[in-house]
């Protein structure tokens, strides 16, 4: 019999990420694992959706924006001439970070080059989305006291 996935069993997962219309936004073929319930990066709503279930199961979690990643942020959104922006970032899906006067910084990707502009976005491309993850659990079983002690090195996969 499969182990279930409860707190401390260390689980392994793939899954896809996709909008309301079913298209695909983002696939994880090779799996992810991390720890249930032990500090874990895991959407909660996901976390606790998962509990229960076992190797093979497949899993379906619908987030709203809020439940996800956010709402759409419009300050995040800048426009400038693209004259004003240094040519390695004259591309869409290019990426920059910024640093505001304390020091935070915030990774903005080029959304947009049109009549001259180029526009930044700071909000996460999922953000002001409705979500669903589909999960497929490829492995559950008890975390070493290793695992526990100092968690997964990618179990922040899911968030």
């Amino acid at each position: 019999m499969s182990d279930k996935i409860s707190k401390n069993k260390f689980v392994s997962l793939t899954y896809t990420i996709t909008d309301e219309d079913d298209n695909i936004l983002e696939r994880i073929d090779m799996p992810i694992q991390y720890i249930q319930g032990v500090k874990s990066q895991v959407i909660e709503k996901i976390e606790n959706a998962l509990d229960g279930h076992q190797a093979g199961d497949l899993v379906h979690v619908s987030l709203s924006p809020e439940e996800g990643f956010g709402s759409h942020q419009p300050e995040l959104t800048f426009s400038d001439d693209i004259d004003n922006v240094p040519p390695q970032f004259h591309s869409i899906g290019a990426e920059v970070e910024f640093q505001n006067d304390h020091g935070e910084s915030k990774i903005f990707r080029v959304t947009e080059i049109k009549d001259g502009k180029l526009t930044v976005d700071g909000n996460h491309p999922f953000a002001g989305k409705t979500i669903s993850y589909n999960i497929t659990v490829v492995d559950v079983r008890d975390a070493t006291s290793e695992e526990l002690k100092n968690g997964v090195e990618n179990m922040n996969a899911l968030h």
